[in-house]
């Protein structure tokens, strides 16, 4: 009977390295973008929730006048932007994890990830639109189409 050695544990304070791999990696940085944004999201929707219903009239207080008088101002434009940019992206890649986690057929997969792309992306672009195109009161508009606050 001849005596095997058994293998070797690498010592666990030790940071794993894997041979001949190089470059980025996109999981990792994908893994670091969901804690980040999370943490971002937490922080701008409390916030939008604080000065909407609390410090407002609460729900019966937000029409179109407080939307309107909100996006007047460039830091609310830019509050709800990041939002947006940020809930549809780290919305998206969670999405995308699970594509990769569950559609098995390559073929599904990269439909499902391109339908997802498309989407995000036609949803950040329209979404960007009216954020800084809005104008609750349009030059040459119908008088009685406006709301109350803009002058006749």
């Amino acid at each position: 009977m001849s005596a095997q050695s058994a293998p070797s544990i690498p010592d666990p304070s030790t940071r794993y390295r894997r041979t001949g791999q190089r470059g980025i990696n996109s999981e990792m940085l994908s893994w670091l973008f969901m804690r980040i944004s999370g943490v971002l999201l937490v922080i701008l929707v409390f916030g939008h929730l604080f000065v909407n219903l609390w410090l407002g009239e609460g729900v019966k207080g937000i029409d179109f006048a407080f939307v309107g008088g909100k996006w007047a101002s460039p830091f609310w434009q830019v509050w709800d932007l990041l939002m947006l940019w940020l809930g549809l992206i780290h919305g998206g890649n969670g999405v995308r994890t699970i594509v990769n986690d569950y559609a098995r057929n390559p073929k599904l997969r990269l439909t499902l990830k391109g339908l997802l792309y498309f989407a995000v992306v036609v949803t950040i672009v329209l979404g960007t639109l009216v954020i800084f195109t809005f104008d609750p009161c349009p030059v040459g508009a119908e008088p009685s189409l406006l709301p109350s606050f803009c002058e006749g």
